[in-house]
Protein backbone atom coordinates (compact mmCIF):
# COMPACT_ATOMS: atom_id res chain seq x y z
CA UNK A 1 0.00 0.00 0.00
CA UNK A 2 1.33 3.46 -0.90
CA UNK A 3 2.01 6.09 1.75
CA UNK A 4 -0.39 9.03 2.28
CA UNK A 5 2.19 11.28 0.68
CA UNK A 6 2.34 9.16 -2.48
CA UNK A 7 -1.43 9.07 -2.68
CA UNK A 8 -1.56 12.83 -2.44
CA UNK A 9 1.01 13.24 -5.20
CA UNK A 10 -0.94 11.01 -7.58
CA UNK A 11 -4.23 12.75 -6.96
CA UNK A 12 -2.84 16.23 -7.39
CA UNK A 13 -0.03 15.54 -9.81
CA UNK A 14 -0.37 18.40 -12.29
CA UNK A 15 -1.23 21.18 -9.83
CA UNK A 16 1.28 19.93 -7.31
CA UNK A 17 4.17 19.77 -9.77
CA UNK A 18 3.60 23.38 -10.79
CA UNK A 19 3.49 24.53 -7.17
CA UNK A 20 6.38 22.37 -6.04
CA UNK A 21 8.68 23.37 -8.88
CA UNK A 22 8.26 26.97 -7.81
CA UNK A 23 8.80 25.97 -4.18
CA UNK A 24 12.10 24.25 -4.91
CA UNK A 25 13.34 27.11 -7.07
CA UNK A 26 12.43 29.59 -4.35
CA UNK A 27 14.20 27.73 -1.56
CA UNK A 28 17.28 29.94 -1.75
CA UNK A 29 17.13 31.92 1.50
CA UNK A 30 16.82 35.68 1.37
CA UNK A 31 20.18 37.33 1.89
CA UNK A 32 18.68 39.73 4.43
CA UNK A 33 19.87 38.85 7.92
CA UNK A 34 17.80 40.73 10.42
CA UNK A 35 19.44 38.87 13.30
CA UNK A 36 22.55 40.97 12.94
CA UNK A 37 20.63 44.15 13.68
CA UNK A 38 18.30 43.75 16.67
CA UNK A 39 16.28 46.90 16.02
CA UNK A 40 12.53 47.14 15.68
CA UNK A 41 12.46 49.42 12.67
CA UNK A 42 9.86 48.17 10.23
CA UNK A 43 11.69 46.83 7.16
CA UNK A 44 10.60 48.01 3.75
CA UNK A 45 8.00 45.69 2.22
CA UNK A 46 9.29 44.33 -1.10
CA UNK A 47 7.07 45.61 -3.90
CA UNK A 48 4.62 43.09 -5.30
CA UNK A 49 1.14 43.15 -6.68
CA UNK A 50 -1.61 44.29 -4.32
CA UNK A 51 0.70 44.37 -1.28
CA UNK A 52 -1.12 47.40 0.11
CA UNK A 53 -4.43 45.52 0.10
CA UNK A 54 -3.24 42.68 2.33
CA UNK A 55 -4.25 44.15 5.71
CA UNK A 56 -7.65 45.22 4.38
CA UNK A 57 -8.27 41.75 2.94
CA UNK A 58 -7.50 40.19 6.31
CA UNK A 59 -10.00 42.56 7.88
CA UNK A 60 -12.75 41.04 5.72
CA UNK A 61 -12.46 37.66 7.45
CA UNK A 62 -15.26 36.65 9.81
CA UNK A 63 -13.50 35.52 12.97
CA UNK A 64 -14.23 34.75 16.60
CA UNK A 65 -11.01 36.56 17.44
CA UNK A 66 -9.37 39.52 15.73
CA UNK A 67 -6.31 40.90 13.93
CA UNK A 68 -4.06 43.68 15.14
CA UNK A 69 -2.03 45.72 12.65
CA UNK A 70 -0.26 48.19 14.93
CA UNK A 71 2.12 47.96 17.89
CA UNK A 72 3.47 44.57 16.79
CA UNK A 73 6.93 44.77 18.33
CA UNK A 74 6.13 42.01 20.82
CA UNK A 75 5.67 39.60 17.90
CA UNK A 76 9.17 40.46 16.64
CA UNK A 77 10.86 39.39 19.85
CA UNK A 78 11.57 36.05 21.45
CA UNK A 79 13.55 34.52 24.31
CA UNK A 80 16.70 34.48 22.19
CA UNK A 81 16.35 38.27 21.78
CA UNK A 82 18.73 38.20 18.82
CA UNK A 83 16.46 38.13 15.75
CA UNK A 84 13.67 40.66 15.22
CA UNK A 85 11.29 40.16 12.26
CA UNK A 86 8.32 42.51 12.25
CA UNK A 87 5.10 40.94 10.93
CA UNK A 88 2.42 42.80 9.02
CA UNK A 89 -0.34 41.54 11.36
CA UNK A 90 -0.96 39.47 14.48
CA UNK A 91 -3.93 37.14 14.68
CA UNK A 92 -5.49 36.71 18.12
CA UNK A 93 -7.62 33.59 17.53
CA UNK A 94 -10.41 32.49 19.79
CA UNK A 95 -11.11 29.28 17.90
CA UNK A 96 -9.32 26.75 15.73
CA UNK A 97 -11.51 27.86 12.84
CA UNK A 98 -9.91 31.32 13.10
CA UNK A 99 -6.53 29.74 12.34
CA UNK A 100 -7.95 27.59 9.56
CA UNK A 101 -9.79 30.51 7.94
CA UNK A 102 -6.71 32.71 8.03
CA UNK A 103 -4.49 30.11 6.39
CA UNK A 104 -7.10 29.38 3.71
CA UNK A 105 -7.41 33.09 2.99
CA UNK A 106 -3.65 33.45 2.61
CA UNK A 107 -3.68 30.46 0.27
CA UNK A 108 -6.41 32.17 -1.75
CA UNK A 109 -4.25 35.32 -1.91
CA UNK A 110 -1.10 33.39 -2.78
CA UNK A 111 -1.08 34.49 -6.43
CA UNK A 112 -0.43 38.10 -5.37
CA UNK A 113 1.42 37.91 -2.05
CA UNK A 114 4.22 36.11 -0.26
CA UNK A 115 2.38 36.32 3.07
CA UNK A 116 3.45 33.63 5.54
CA UNK A 117 2.21 32.43 8.93
CA UNK A 118 4.05 31.69 12.19
CA UNK A 119 2.45 30.23 15.30
CA UNK A 120 3.75 31.82 18.49
CA UNK A 121 3.20 30.35 21.94
CA UNK A 122 5.30 31.81 24.73
CA UNK A 123 7.89 33.16 22.30
CA UNK A 124 10.64 30.95 23.69
CA UNK A 125 12.39 30.48 20.35
CA UNK A 126 16.04 31.42 20.08
CA UNK A 127 16.59 32.65 16.53
CA UNK A 128 13.26 34.08 15.35
CA UNK A 129 11.73 30.68 14.55
CA UNK A 130 8.26 31.82 15.70
CA UNK A 131 8.40 35.11 13.79
CA UNK A 132 7.10 35.96 10.30
CA UNK A 133 8.84 38.76 8.46
CA UNK A 134 6.04 40.85 6.88
CA UNK A 135 3.71 37.93 7.49
CA UNK A 136 1.08 36.96 10.07
CA UNK A 137 2.00 35.83 13.57
CA UNK A 138 -0.67 33.76 15.33
CA UNK A 139 -0.79 34.50 19.04
CA UNK A 140 -1.64 31.00 20.24
CA UNK A 141 -2.13 32.18 23.82
CA UNK A 142 -5.35 33.91 22.67
CA UNK A 143 -6.88 30.57 21.68
CA UNK A 144 -9.76 29.55 23.92
CA UNK A 145 -8.66 26.56 25.97
CA UNK A 146 -11.37 24.02 26.68
CA UNK A 147 -11.23 22.28 30.03
CA UNK A 148 -8.65 19.52 30.09
CA UNK A 149 -10.14 16.07 29.79
CA UNK A 150 -8.30 13.50 31.89
CA UNK A 151 -8.76 9.76 31.36
CA UNK A 152 -7.51 7.92 34.44
CA UNK A 153 -8.21 4.34 33.37
CA UNK A 154 -5.76 1.61 32.35
CA UNK A 155 -4.17 3.87 29.72
CA UNK A 156 -4.32 7.33 31.30
CA UNK A 157 -4.04 10.45 29.18
CA UNK A 158 -5.00 14.12 29.09
CA UNK A 159 -6.55 16.02 26.17
CA UNK A 160 -5.28 19.60 26.07
CA UNK A 161 -5.18 22.61 23.80
CA UNK A 162 -1.99 23.15 21.83
CA UNK A 163 -1.77 26.53 23.55
CA UNK A 164 -1.88 25.03 27.04
CA UNK A 165 1.16 25.43 29.29
CA UNK A 166 2.89 22.35 30.68
CA UNK A 167 2.85 23.86 34.17
CA UNK A 168 -0.96 24.01 34.04
CA UNK A 169 -1.12 20.40 32.85
CA UNK A 170 1.05 19.38 35.80
CA UNK A 171 -1.21 21.04 38.35
CA UNK A 172 -4.42 19.68 36.79
CA UNK A 173 -3.28 16.08 36.34
CA UNK A 174 -1.86 15.92 39.87
CA UNK A 175 -5.44 16.22 41.14
CA UNK A 176 -5.85 12.65 39.83
CA UNK A 177 -2.50 11.41 41.12
CA UNK A 178 -1.13 11.51 37.57
CA UNK A 179 1.26 13.58 35.47
CA UNK A 180 3.01 13.52 32.09
CA UNK A 181 6.06 11.25 32.12
CA UNK A 182 8.48 13.30 30.02
CA UNK A 183 9.24 16.96 30.60
CA UNK A 184 11.38 19.90 29.60
CA UNK A 185 13.47 21.66 32.26
CA UNK A 186 11.21 24.73 31.97
CA UNK A 187 7.45 24.19 32.15
CA UNK A 188 6.07 27.61 31.21
CA UNK A 189 5.96 26.64 27.54
CA UNK A 190 3.08 25.63 25.29
CA UNK A 191 2.35 22.06 24.30
CA UNK A 192 2.42 22.93 20.61
CA UNK A 193 5.80 24.61 20.96
CA UNK A 194 7.67 21.75 22.61
CA UNK A 195 6.00 19.03 20.50
CA UNK A 196 7.11 20.87 17.35
CA UNK A 197 10.70 20.40 18.50
CA UNK A 198 11.03 17.35 20.78
CA UNK A 199 10.91 18.23 24.47
CA UNK A 200 13.95 16.74 26.20
CA UNK A 201 14.91 16.63 29.86
CA UNK A 202 16.39 14.25 32.40
CA UNK A 203 13.49 11.78 32.08
CA UNK A 204 14.11 11.16 28.35
CA UNK A 205 16.48 8.24 28.95
CA UNK A 206 13.55 6.32 30.41
CA UNK A 207 10.45 7.65 28.64
CA UNK A 208 11.83 9.24 25.49
CA UNK A 209 11.22 12.91 24.62
CA UNK A 210 7.79 14.50 24.88
CA UNK A 211 7.07 13.78 21.21
CA UNK A 212 7.17 10.06 22.02
CA UNK A 213 4.51 10.44 24.70
CA UNK A 214 1.64 11.66 22.52
CA UNK A 215 -1.32 9.53 21.39
CA UNK A 216 -3.15 11.96 19.14
CA UNK A 217 -2.98 15.46 17.66
CA UNK A 218 -5.31 17.97 16.04
CA UNK A 219 -3.40 19.96 13.42
CA UNK A 220 -4.18 22.85 11.09
CA UNK A 221 -2.11 22.18 7.97
CA UNK A 222 -0.62 24.66 5.52
CA UNK A 223 -3.75 24.08 3.41
CA UNK A 224 -5.96 25.32 6.24
CA UNK A 225 -7.38 21.83 6.84
CA UNK A 226 -8.14 20.79 10.41
CA UNK A 227 -6.94 17.20 10.70
CA UNK A 228 -7.01 14.71 13.57
CA UNK A 229 -4.03 12.39 13.40
CA UNK A 230 -2.45 9.58 15.38
CA UNK A 231 -0.38 6.46 14.91
CA UNK A 232 -3.42 4.82 13.28
CA UNK A 233 -5.08 7.79 11.55
CA UNK A 234 -3.22 10.12 9.20
CA UNK A 235 -0.01 8.68 10.63
CA UNK A 236 2.29 10.39 8.12
CA UNK A 237 1.09 13.81 9.24
CA UNK A 238 1.19 12.75 12.91
CA UNK A 239 4.83 11.73 12.83
CA UNK A 240 5.75 14.60 10.53
CA UNK A 241 4.37 17.24 12.88
CA UNK A 242 6.09 15.74 15.95
CA UNK A 243 9.52 17.33 15.91
CA UNK A 244 8.66 18.89 12.53
CA UNK A 245 9.65 22.47 13.45
CA UNK A 246 6.17 23.73 12.57
CA UNK A 247 6.64 22.97 8.87
CA UNK A 248 3.57 20.79 8.28
CA UNK A 249 0.92 22.13 10.60
CA UNK A 250 -0.01 24.08 13.71
CA UNK A 251 -0.81 21.88 16.72
CA UNK A 252 -4.14 22.93 18.21
CA UNK A 253 -4.86 19.91 20.44
CA UNK A 254 -2.85 17.00 21.86
CA UNK A 255 -3.57 13.79 23.75
CA UNK A 256 -0.66 13.22 26.12
CA UNK A 257 0.30 10.03 27.91
CA UNK A 258 0.18 10.10 31.72
CA UNK A 259 1.65 8.00 34.51
CA UNK A 260 1.45 7.80 38.30
CA UNK A 261 2.87 10.83 40.11
CA UNK A 262 4.65 10.70 43.45
CA UNK A 263 4.51 13.58 45.92
CA UNK A 264 8.20 14.13 46.71
CA UNK A 265 11.64 13.82 45.17
CA UNK A 266 15.08 13.09 46.53
CA UNK A 267 17.43 15.43 44.67
CA UNK A 268 21.14 14.54 44.58
CA UNK A 269 24.28 16.17 43.20
CA UNK A 270 27.86 14.84 43.10
CA UNK A 271 31.05 15.99 41.39
CA UNK A 272 33.72 14.37 39.23
CA UNK A 273 37.15 15.59 38.19
CA UNK A 274 37.56 13.19 35.24
CA UNK A 275 35.14 13.36 32.33
CA UNK A 276 35.52 9.68 31.40
CA UNK A 277 34.52 8.59 34.92
CA UNK A 278 31.60 11.02 34.89
CA UNK A 279 30.29 9.83 31.50
CA UNK A 280 30.77 6.15 32.39
CA UNK A 281 28.64 6.61 35.50
CA UNK A 282 25.96 8.47 33.55
CA UNK A 283 25.83 5.72 30.94
CA UNK A 284 25.69 3.07 33.65
CA UNK A 285 22.71 4.75 35.29
CA UNK A 286 20.66 5.20 32.11
CA UNK A 287 21.23 1.52 31.24
CA UNK A 288 20.18 0.16 34.65
CA UNK A 289 16.71 -1.27 35.14
CA UNK A 290 16.24 0.12 38.66
CA UNK A 291 17.77 3.57 38.30
CA UNK A 292 16.89 7.14 39.09
CA UNK A 293 13.86 8.84 37.52
CA UNK A 294 15.83 11.83 36.25
CA UNK A 295 19.49 12.04 35.23
CA UNK A 296 21.27 15.14 33.97
CA UNK A 297 24.73 16.67 34.29
CA UNK A 298 26.62 19.98 34.22
CA UNK A 299 30.09 21.17 33.34
CA UNK A 300 31.69 23.55 35.84
CA UNK A 301 34.74 25.47 34.59
CA UNK A 302 36.69 27.67 37.00
CA UNK A 303 33.78 28.13 39.39
CA UNK A 304 34.70 29.66 42.75
CA UNK A 305 32.95 28.45 45.91
CA UNK A 306 30.81 25.94 44.04
CA UNK A 307 29.80 23.75 46.99
CA UNK A 308 29.08 26.76 49.19
CA UNK A 309 26.60 27.92 46.57
CA UNK A 310 24.85 24.56 46.70
CA UNK A 311 24.25 24.88 50.45
CA UNK A 312 21.33 27.24 49.87
CA UNK A 313 19.30 24.35 48.44
CA UNK A 314 21.20 21.16 49.31
CA UNK A 315 22.70 19.56 52.41
CA UNK A 316 26.19 17.99 52.28
CA UNK A 317 26.39 14.36 53.39
CA UNK A 318 29.66 15.19 55.12
CA UNK A 319 29.76 18.92 55.98
CA UNK A 320 33.39 18.91 57.15
CA UNK A 321 34.76 17.25 54.02
CA UNK A 322 32.57 19.41 51.82
CA UNK A 323 33.90 22.60 53.42
CA UNK A 324 37.47 21.52 52.58
CA UNK A 325 36.78 20.94 48.89
CA UNK A 326 37.96 23.65 46.47
CA UNK A 327 36.59 24.10 42.95
CA UNK A 328 38.87 27.02 42.02
CA UNK A 329 40.68 26.68 38.69
CA UNK A 330 39.23 23.26 37.94
CA UNK A 331 37.03 21.67 35.32
CA UNK A 332 34.44 19.65 37.23
CA UNK A 333 31.46 17.60 36.15
CA UNK A 334 28.27 17.48 38.18
CA UNK A 335 25.97 14.48 38.04
CA UNK A 336 22.42 15.41 39.03
CA UNK A 337 19.98 12.64 39.94
CA UNK A 338 16.42 12.52 41.21
CA UNK A 339 14.27 9.73 42.60
CA UNK A 340 10.52 10.25 42.98
CA UNK A 341 8.82 8.88 46.11
CA UNK A 342 5.86 9.03 48.46
CA UNK A 343 6.64 9.83 52.12
CA UNK A 344 5.38 6.49 53.45
CA UNK A 345 8.08 4.69 51.42
CA UNK A 346 11.05 6.80 52.46
CA UNK A 347 12.93 3.88 54.04
CA UNK A 348 12.81 1.77 50.89
CA UNK A 349 13.79 4.81 48.85
CA UNK A 350 16.88 5.49 50.97
CA UNK A 351 18.02 1.89 50.58
CA UNK A 352 17.59 2.06 46.80
CA UNK A 353 19.52 5.32 46.59
CA UNK A 354 22.33 4.03 48.80
CA UNK A 355 22.74 1.03 46.52
CA UNK A 356 22.74 3.15 43.36
CA UNK A 357 25.28 5.59 44.78
CA UNK A 358 27.55 2.73 45.85
CA UNK A 359 27.93 1.81 42.17
CA UNK A 360 29.27 5.27 41.25
CA UNK A 361 32.77 6.76 41.38
CA UNK A 362 32.18 10.40 42.32
CA UNK A 363 34.31 12.50 44.68
CA UNK A 364 32.94 11.39 48.13
CA UNK A 365 33.15 14.82 49.77
CA UNK A 366 30.87 16.34 47.12
CA UNK A 367 27.69 14.35 47.85
CA UNK A 368 24.83 16.80 48.41
CA UNK A 369 21.15 15.89 48.92
CA UNK A 370 17.80 17.63 49.16
CA UNK A 371 14.13 16.71 49.50
CA UNK A 372 11.52 18.87 47.79
CA UNK A 373 8.02 18.40 46.46
CA UNK A 374 7.47 16.91 43.00
CA UNK A 375 6.06 20.22 41.78
CA UNK A 376 8.89 22.29 43.23
CA UNK A 377 11.47 20.16 41.46
CA UNK A 378 9.75 20.14 38.08
CA UNK A 379 9.12 23.90 38.24
CA UNK A 380 12.62 24.70 39.53
CA UNK A 381 13.71 26.86 36.57
CA UNK A 382 10.75 29.19 37.04
CA UNK A 383 12.11 30.17 40.44
CA UNK A 384 15.32 31.24 38.72
CA UNK A 385 13.26 33.15 36.16
CA UNK A 386 11.54 35.14 38.90
CA UNK A 387 14.90 36.12 40.42
CA UNK A 388 16.39 37.09 37.06
CA UNK A 389 13.33 39.12 36.09
CA UNK A 390 13.56 41.05 39.36
CA UNK A 391 17.12 42.03 38.40
CA UNK A 392 16.28 42.84 34.78
CA UNK A 393 18.40 39.92 33.55
CA UNK A 394 15.76 37.71 31.94
CA UNK A 395 15.05 39.60 28.73
CA UNK A 396 18.66 39.67 27.54
CA UNK A 397 20.04 37.91 24.45
CA UNK A 398 20.28 34.14 24.87
CA UNK A 399 22.59 32.77 22.17
CA UNK A 400 22.05 29.16 23.19
CA UNK A 401 23.68 26.26 21.39
CA UNK A 402 22.18 22.77 21.79
CA UNK A 403 23.96 19.76 20.33
CA UNK A 404 23.40 16.02 20.13
CA UNK A 405 26.71 14.09 20.19
CA UNK A 406 27.07 10.33 19.57
CA UNK A 407 28.42 8.36 22.52
CA UNK A 408 31.45 7.12 20.57
CA UNK A 409 32.73 10.71 20.13
CA UNK A 410 31.73 12.35 23.41
CA UNK A 411 35.25 12.04 24.86
CA UNK A 412 36.68 13.73 21.78
CA UNK A 413 34.12 16.49 22.11
CA UNK A 414 34.84 17.04 25.81
CA UNK A 415 38.60 17.12 25.26
CA UNK A 416 38.35 19.56 22.38
CA UNK A 417 35.78 21.95 23.87
CA UNK A 418 35.88 22.08 27.67
CA UNK A 419 38.83 24.16 28.81
CA UNK A 420 39.98 24.82 25.26
CA UNK A 421 37.23 26.53 23.29
CA UNK A 422 35.14 27.19 26.40
CA UNK A 423 37.40 28.65 29.11
CA UNK A 424 34.64 29.25 31.68
CA UNK A 425 30.89 29.06 32.02
CA UNK A 426 30.25 32.39 33.71
CA UNK A 427 27.71 33.25 30.99
CA UNK A 428 25.40 30.38 31.92
CA UNK A 429 25.16 26.66 32.64
CA UNK A 430 26.47 23.90 30.38
CA UNK A 431 24.25 20.84 30.47
CA UNK A 432 25.47 17.41 29.41
CA UNK A 433 23.76 14.04 29.78
CA UNK A 434 23.14 10.86 27.76
CA UNK A 435 19.85 9.38 26.58
CA UNK A 436 19.10 5.93 25.28
CA UNK A 437 17.39 6.08 21.89
CA UNK A 438 15.92 2.61 22.36
CA UNK A 439 13.07 4.50 24.06
CA UNK A 440 12.62 6.86 21.08
CA UNK A 441 10.40 6.55 18.03
CA UNK A 442 12.40 6.99 14.82
CA UNK A 443 9.31 7.83 12.74
CA UNK A 444 9.10 11.43 13.94
CA UNK A 445 10.76 14.35 12.17
CA UNK A 446 13.37 14.83 14.88
CA UNK A 447 16.95 14.32 13.68
CA UNK A 448 19.53 12.63 15.90
CA UNK A 449 22.93 10.98 15.44
CA UNK A 450 22.72 7.35 14.38
CA UNK A 451 24.02 5.69 17.56
CA UNK A 452 21.82 4.14 20.27
CA UNK A 453 23.21 6.37 23.03
CA UNK A 454 23.59 10.09 22.36
CA UNK A 455 24.50 13.05 24.56
CA UNK A 456 22.62 16.32 24.80
CA UNK A 457 25.12 19.15 25.32
CA UNK A 458 23.51 22.53 25.89
CA UNK A 459 25.41 25.81 26.22
CA UNK A 460 22.76 27.99 27.87
CA UNK A 461 24.48 31.37 27.72
CA UNK A 462 23.11 34.82 28.51
CA UNK A 463 24.66 37.99 27.08
CA UNK A 464 24.50 40.47 29.93
CA UNK A 465 23.96 44.18 29.17
CA UNK A 466 26.92 46.52 28.99
CA UNK A 467 29.37 43.89 27.73
CA UNK A 468 30.55 42.45 24.44
CA UNK A 469 29.11 39.16 25.63
CA UNK A 470 26.81 38.51 22.67
CA UNK A 471 29.52 38.73 20.03
CA UNK A 472 31.92 36.70 22.18
CA UNK A 473 29.40 33.95 22.85
CA UNK A 474 28.25 33.67 19.24
CA UNK A 475 31.89 33.48 18.09
CA UNK A 476 32.51 30.78 20.68
CA UNK A 477 29.44 28.87 19.50
CA UNK A 478 30.74 28.98 15.95
CA UNK A 479 34.13 27.68 17.09
CA UNK A 480 32.35 24.74 18.72
CA UNK A 481 30.41 24.01 15.54
CA UNK A 482 33.57 24.31 13.45
CA UNK A 483 35.36 21.89 15.77
CA UNK A 484 32.51 19.35 15.48
CA UNK A 485 32.59 19.62 11.68
CA UNK A 486 36.38 19.40 11.38
CA UNK A 487 36.58 16.43 13.77
CA UNK A 488 33.64 14.78 11.96
CA UNK A 489 31.91 13.97 15.23
CA UNK A 490 28.55 13.29 13.60
CA UNK A 491 26.90 15.92 15.80
CA UNK A 492 23.40 17.26 15.16
CA UNK A 493 21.87 20.50 16.37
CA UNK A 494 18.86 20.30 18.66
CA UNK A 495 16.58 23.32 18.21
CA UNK A 496 18.50 23.70 14.93
CA UNK A 497 19.32 26.98 13.22
CA UNK A 498 20.81 27.25 9.74
CA UNK A 499 21.02 29.92 7.03
CA UNK A 500 21.02 27.87 3.81
CA UNK A 501 19.05 24.96 2.46
CA UNK A 502 22.27 23.03 1.86
CA UNK A 503 22.90 23.19 5.61
CA UNK A 504 19.36 22.01 6.31
CA UNK A 505 19.76 19.16 3.83
CA UNK A 506 22.98 18.10 5.55
CA UNK A 507 21.21 18.30 8.91
CA UNK A 508 18.36 16.01 7.84
CA UNK A 509 20.60 13.67 5.86
CA UNK A 510 18.66 10.63 4.67
CA UNK A 511 15.46 12.11 6.15
CA UNK A 512 15.57 15.14 3.86
CA UNK A 513 13.60 13.54 1.03
CA UNK A 514 10.80 12.52 3.40
CA UNK A 515 10.82 15.99 4.95
CA UNK A 516 10.46 17.66 1.54
CA UNK A 517 7.69 15.26 0.51
CA UNK A 518 5.76 16.02 3.67
CA UNK A 519 6.21 19.74 3.11
CA UNK A 520 4.81 19.45 -0.39
CA UNK A 521 1.87 17.39 0.85
CA UNK A 522 0.80 19.47 3.84
CA UNK A 523 2.16 22.97 3.11
CA UNK A 524 2.94 23.09 -0.63
CA UNK A 525 3.37 26.88 -0.80
CA UNK A 526 5.60 27.01 2.30
CA UNK A 527 3.25 29.28 4.22
CA UNK A 528 4.04 27.91 7.67
CA UNK A 529 6.94 28.66 10.04
CA UNK A 530 9.08 30.86 7.77
CA UNK A 531 11.33 31.76 10.70
CA UNK A 532 12.94 28.32 10.53
CA UNK A 533 14.42 29.39 7.15
CA UNK A 534 14.08 25.93 5.65
CA UNK A 535 11.79 26.80 2.73
CA UNK A 536 10.88 30.12 1.15
CA UNK A 537 7.28 30.97 0.33
CA UNK A 538 6.25 30.27 -3.27
CA UNK A 539 3.60 32.18 -5.23
CA UNK A 540 1.06 29.93 -6.89
CA UNK A 541 0.36 30.04 -10.63
CA UNK A 542 -3.19 29.39 -11.70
Amino acid sequence: MGSPVCGFLKQNNIIFLRFFAILVLSCIPDGTNLCSNPSFDTPTIPPHSSSSSIPSSLKTLTLDGYFSFENLKHAAKDFGNICHYLPIAVLHPKSVSDISSTIKHILYMSSVTKLTVAARGRGHSLQGQAQAYQGVVINMESLDRPSMYIENGEVPYVDVSGSELWINILHETLKYGLSPKSWTDYLHLTVGGTLSNAGISGQAFRHGPQIDNVYQLEVVTGRGEVVTCSDKENADLFYGVLGGLGQFGIITRARISLGPAEKMVKWIRVLYSEFSTFSNDQEHLISSNNSFDYIEGFVMINRTGLLNNWRSSFNPKDPIQASQFSSDGKILYCLEMVKYFNPEKIDVLNQDIEKLLSELNYIPSTLFLSEVSYVEFLDRVHLSEIKLRSKGLWEVPHPWLNLLIPKSRILDFAEGVFGNIVKDNNNGPILIYPVNKAKWNNRTSMVTPEEDIIYLVAFLSSALPGTDGLEHIMTQNQHILDFCAKAQLGAKQYLPHYHTQDEWQAHFGTQWETFVQRKSAYDPLAILAPGQRIFQKAISIT
